[in-house]
């Protein structure tokens, strides 16, 4: 995936895609900027060309304190 983002990070390993919210030091609290990216990599993964062989998708947070705040 060539697509760079500000608030995630998105690897493929496989048929396993990962996606991870990568804000630690704000405990990855939910944004309208992360949503948006969010939603336009799982879109990526669902549609693009180049990862059809992505079978599942894994959400993960940075860091050690928090998955995701809020929300």
């Amino acid at each position: 995936m060539s697509t760079t983002y500000e608030t995630i990070l998105v690897a493929r390993e496989d048929v396993l895609g990962i996606v991870t919210v990568n804000r630690p030091d704000k405990l990855n609290a939910l944004s309208a900027k992360v949503i948006a990216e969010l939603t336009h990599a799982i879109h990526h993964f669902r549609f693009a060309k180049g990862d059809e062989q992505v079978r599942a998708v894994s959400l993960t947070g940075a860091g050690e304190k928090a998955f995701v705040a809020g929300a």
